[in-house]
């Protein structure tokens, strides 16, 4: 265990599993549970903007999910784990506070959180907000050819700062060429990120060794009020992934980000926000 976390994070203990989470602003307000994708710990979703949306009335919550950060990891290509039972860490970290409704914002893989929530758990979720995300459909469009020459080859988990020069890459060639990708302030992230990470080899490699068990479940039937979030230059899954996402949920709202890869960059975030915060300001929690 390293000891590079900031003094707001806190280990939670859930049954076998333990889960670094932190929370931003007062518990008496609307609560907005943060779910990042793969290999991406919470950090990805950035302090300021958990601070900016606490400040704006919001009790936010951010977690590393099973093998990033300080959660608990697994042997390497071993994940001892499965969507179902990340999902249910989202609902047990909301028991530990004492939330009955939360409104859930997944972004990337975590696409699939949201749609086991939405379809298994709708009492505990006001409301869902799906950003870079993918239904899976048949015939959508592949990621961009670009993007694999991007990415170097893998890096020796043993080599720190190797794996931060393949983690920096990796989100340079994800933002598709963006404008808006600072790759000043990524690195700060990903150093502070790897310095911080139980185990990078887990990291690196786990999330991509899990099989989706929860692929019976139909996005038609999300009830909870839907805003799907996209970048128009997203190379991992392409803006028509994005359409899919919304065509597929009955009443759901699109927020497409000009400029944006598959990130949320900073000087996009006046854009974000207010949609954010008006889809999370009608007291459904």
């Amino acid at each position: 265990m390293t000891d590079h976390h900031s003094p707001g994070e806190q280990l939670v203990q859930i049954n076998d599993v333990e889960l670094c989470v932190e929370t931003f602003g007062n518990p008496a307000h609307p609560a907005i549970l943060l779910a990042d994708g793969a290999t991406a710990s919470m950090l990805w979703w950035e302090t300021e903007l958990c601070q900016h949306l606490a400040r704006r009335g919001r009790f936010v919550i951010r977690y590393d999910n099973r093998d990033t950060g300080r959660s608990t990891s697994y042997p390497p290509g071993q994940p001892g784990y499965a969507y179902t039972d990340l999902a249910a860490d989202a609902l047990s970290i909301l028991d530990a506070l004492d939330i009955k409704r939360a409104h859930v914002v997944c972004r990337s893989m975590a696409g699939g959180i949201g749609l086991l929530l939405g379809v298994d758990h709708a009492d505990r979720v006001a409301s869902l907000t799906f950003v870079s995300t993918s239904t899976g459909a048949d015939g959508l469009p592949p990621s961009s050819d670009e993007l694999g020459s991007g990415i170097p080859a893998d890096p020796d988990p043993a080599d720190p700062a190797a794996v931060v020069d393949y983690v920096v890459a990796s989100a340079k060639a994800c933002s598709g060429g963006s404008p808006y990708f600072d790759e000043t302030a990524v690195r700060t992230l990903v150093e502070r990120d790897v310095a911080r990470t139980r185990d990078l080899a887990a990291m690196l490699g786990n999330h991509y060794a899990l099989s989706f068990d929860g692929s019976a479940r139909d996005w038609a039937a999300i009830t909870a009020p839907t805003l799907v979030v996209h970048g128009d230059l997203d190379p991992v899954c392409p803006l028509p992934h994005g359409h899919a996402v919304h065509e597929a949920i009955p009443g759901a709202e699109l927020l497409i980000l000009a400029g944006a890869g598959h990130d949320l960059p900073r000087p996009l975030w006046d854009i974000f926000v207010p949609a954010l915060l008006q889809h999370t300001a009608d007291g459904r929690a």
